[in-house]
């Protein structure tokens, strides 16, 4: 905690934008030139910050304002915009995302390029490009939306020897461009894999979704391949043995026959019900993927962290939930196994039938019958009662409610620091465009760029060059063994000379450094007058404490003083009255 409140305390003494730069990028002297050329704003210590999650660093002022500026890089006008000019922009690259992924192709150094690789533009561009795939899933649906029947008197066929599942099975376009999209996202993840490495990319969980979500479909699709080649090989027998022209006249082969039928008759096992049922899963997944982008808008961010965090709530609930569950479904299975047929319904005579009671009944969906015996057995029935009862307890009062006071805490948690916790889930956002690459989103990355070709062949150059002098240097170490005595006095003179040399250079302060030494000088002093200005405090209020106890014994002399002089003045003024008062009378 004391490191986390000392580096927000040197960011918070930064006075101008040099200094906000040595803190977020660190020691960029040090670096190779070509790495200092290419990563000029490396931000490593953001990185670093974001890691180990020392959210009010990344949340202070100044490094959202560094980070503000590098994610409106070459859009600097586009800053200053409304929101109705931004929805505007991205509306525009999403129609003609197209035409500029060409563009980029033929001119990537083009001031076209140099947009396009702005941080901005590449977050619009993949935002767009997701949105047109998610597009694309709905559409590809669209022919169903009324409903569509099965029964087998419709299994419709565009000419009398054609399979019926020929038809069904065929890719449609909007399957290609779906599995087109599929495969360009696939390739950016294995990029990404390959860049970040297997542990740095399983840590982020939406990479983790990313990856399943894209094996779901490709697993979808596989299937599908699968029916259609089974569909096809069947339509390729009919053609080569069949000489009837209607298929139904004709009495084909059982494995042949099977791909005439209409859906009711499909086997579970079906390549083509499997790829549809994971298909589903996949779109599920797609549309979850949209939260990933929530946190770039101020009022839909809070409440996707609160969303994530409310997930994260569930898992560890799921842990209790499991073992509760578990031991009433096992123990109500072994109660009721021995009386199937014997029951109002068919609840806890199996496995599966244990599993959906209960878990419908979290959910008020279970009925009371469930426990009832046809047979008058009251004493197994009686223990089902009991057994359900608590379980309806336990589960429904007790886990429940748990899970909904757990819910409630981590969402006032956010919203205590919404403003803290929604800037550190942008700046993390952010920082995933910053890097160099991705510029192009799916499908469009799939198409290398020439740029990409010129990178390549420099680095088989690179590689040439690097293996040759490695030759060269094995040659020479090994022709220069019987020179070596005459160089070992030249060499010990070069060595100490580059030692010097080599201290010289460490003697003298970089300019990070020198910029880091003048901002924790602030600190320190900035520590020592916050120390000076509490003991003065402290001081003051003990003086206070002490003229207010001296006025006190002040206040008390004053008044005993002032009351014997008013009993010496009322003594007097007595004696003067009496002797009037006796010559009266």
């Amino acid at each position: 905690m004391q490191c986390k409140d000392f580096v927000v305390g040197v960011l918070d003494l930064c006075r101008d934008s040099e200094e906000v730069e040595a803190i977020l990028n660190g020691d960029l002297e040090s670096a190779e030139p070509l790495e200092l050329h290419r990563h000029k704003a490396s931000l490593s210590r953001v990185k670093l910050a974001i890691k180990y999650e020392v959210k009010k660093f990344v949340a202070h002022p100044n490094c959202q304002q560094q980070l503000l500026t590098i994610w409106y890089e070459n859009l600097s006008g586009l800053r200053e915009q409304t929101i109705a000019i931004k929805c505007l922009v991205v509306l525009v690259v999403a129609l003609g995302l197209p035409f500029l992924a060409i563009g980029y192709w033929i001119a990537p150094c083009s001031r076209l390029g140099k947009i396009l690789r702005s941080p901005f533009m590449k977050f619009v561009a993949h935002a767009a490009s997701f949105i047109i795939f998610l597009g694309l899933l709905v559409f590809n649906a669209s022919d169903r939306f009324e409903g569509i029947t099965t029964l087998p008197n419709i299994t419709v066929i565009d000419y009398p020897k054609q399979i019926f599942r020929v038809k069904t099975t065929q890719f449609t376009w909007t399957e290609m461009l779906i599995m087109v999209w599929v495969l360009g996202m696939m390739w950016s993840e294995c990029k990404e894999l390959w860049l970040e490495g297997p542990r740095e990319y399983i840590l982020q969980l939406w990479n983790v979704l990313d990856f399943g979500m894209l094996s779901i479909f490709i697993a979808a699709f596989t299937a599908r391949f699968l029916a259609f080649l089974q569909a096809t090989k069947a339509q390729q027998y009919v053609d080569s043995y069949v000489q009837e022209s209607d298929l139904s006249e004709v009495t084909l082969p059982p494995e042949i026959q099977y791909f005439t039928y209409a859906r009711d008759k499909w086997l579970p096992s079906d390549p083509q019900i499997i790829s549809e049922g994971l298909y589903a899963i996949a779109v599920v997944l797609s549309f979850s993927r949209i939260a990933y982008i929530l946190p770039a808008n101020e009022s839909f961010g809070p409440l996707q962290i609160s969303l994530g965090r409310t997930v994260k709530d569930i898992f560890k609930f799921m842990v209790l939930f499991i073992m509760v569950f578990l031991a009433f479904m096992i123990g109500m299975f072994i109660l009721y196994s021995y009386y199937l047929g014997a029951k109002v319904n068919a609840a806890f005579t199996t496995v599966e039938e244990s599993f959906k009671t209960l878990f419908w009944s979290i959910f008020g969906l279970s009925e009371v019958t469930s426990v009832v015996l046809k047979y008058d057995h009251k004493f197994i029935e009686n223990i089902g009662y009991v057994l359900y009862g608590i379980y309806n307890v336990t589960m429904v009062v007790v886990l429940l409610n748990m899970l909904i006071a757990m819910i409630n805490s981590s969402y006032q948690e956010i919203e205590d620091d919404s403003d803290v916790e929604w800037k550190f889930a942008r700046s993390k956002l952010w920082l995933s465009y910053f890097d160099d690459g991705k510029t192009l989103p799916p499908p469009f990355s799939l198409v290398p760029s020439p740029k990409s070709f010129v990178y390549f062949i420099m680095r088989i150059i690179n590689f040439s060059k690097c293996r040759r002098s490695r030759l060269q240097k094995d040659i020479e170490m090994g022709m220069g063994n019987s020179k070596s005595r005459l160089n070992l006095f030249t060499q010990s003179n070069s060595r100490v000379f580059e030692s010097h040399s080599f201290n010289s250079i460490l003697n003298q302060p970089t300019r990070y450094q020198q910029i880091m030494k003048r901002l924790i000088k602030r600190y320190v002093l900035k520590a020592q007058v916050d120390k000076e200005n509490d003991e003065v405090n402290e001081g003051e209020l003990k003086e206070i404490k002490q003229d207010i106890s001296s006025l006190r014994y002040e206040l008390l002399e004053d008044k005993s003083q002032a009351t014997e002089e008013l009993a010496v003045l009322i003594h007097k003024l007595s004696e003067k009255l009496n002797p009037s008062m006796l010559r009266c009378e």
